[in-house]
């Protein structure tokens, strides 16, 4: 592989595709112009040999934003136009393909924020940050509620829910006695049977 090399040029030599079927929110172009005044740049926009942006176009708003006049710039000059294509989709395409894993993701953010650094930065919103702090500072997990001493539903029940059928079963039934598992699946049939019957001929 070829060492990567990047110039700086003057910004308004960089050309927007006018196809970017990728749509930037101005929430976007803030966030990432507000990196870019806090961090420097850290990564170099894409072109063709043209100057036409092939991965970047974002980056190029905010320097706009921020009145830059110089960007760095890194020239694809040795990929095919059906590679240049190919790899334009491929880079926004392939963001889509990751998620956060909270449990981890929280901790981080109340590191940062002992550091006493200003965590939007890290590019969240003030919601966002709310609720990622709160999921951590959590200590309790999901509760499963006590069984009632008169449980409102018993196995065999067949309950309408809408245009669903829920059956209360037993799964431990076919373990202790798979004669009785089967009974209760022929009972259960049955009422089903007789429940869309009763539908079918109405009230």
């Amino acid at each position: 592989m070829n060492d990567l090399q990047v110039c700086w040029c003057d910004i308004n030599e960089v050309i927007p595709y006018a196809r970017n079927s990728r749509k930037i929110p101005e929430r976007a172009i803030d966030k990432v112009a507000a990196s870019i005044k806090e961090f420097g740049w850290r990564q170099a926009i894409v072109v063709d040999k043209d100057f036409i942006i092939i991965c970047g176009h974002t980056r190029l708003l905010a320097a706009k934003k921020l009145g830059l006049k110089q960007v760095p710039v890194h020239v694809a000059d040795n990929l095919t136009p059906a590679q240049v294509k190919a790899y334009r989709l491929m880079d926004n395409r392939s963001h889509e393909e990751t998620y956060w894993d909270l449990e981890l993701l929280g901790p981080e953010l109340e590191e940062l924020k002992g550091l006493d650094f200003d965590l939007e930065l890290a590019g969240f919103d003030d919601r966002e940050i709310e609720d990622l702090l709160a999921d951590h500072d959590s200590t309790t997990g999901p509760t499963v509620p006590d069984v009632p001493e008169h449980p409102v539903s018993i196995p065999g029940d067949l309950w309408l829910c809408g245009p669903h059928r829920v059956y209360c079963g037993d799964p431990d039934a076919r373990a202790r006695n798979p004669r009785h598992s089967a009974c209760e699946s022929r009972r259960w049939q049955d009422r089903a049977r007789r429940c869309h019957q009763s539908i079918d001929r109405g009230p």
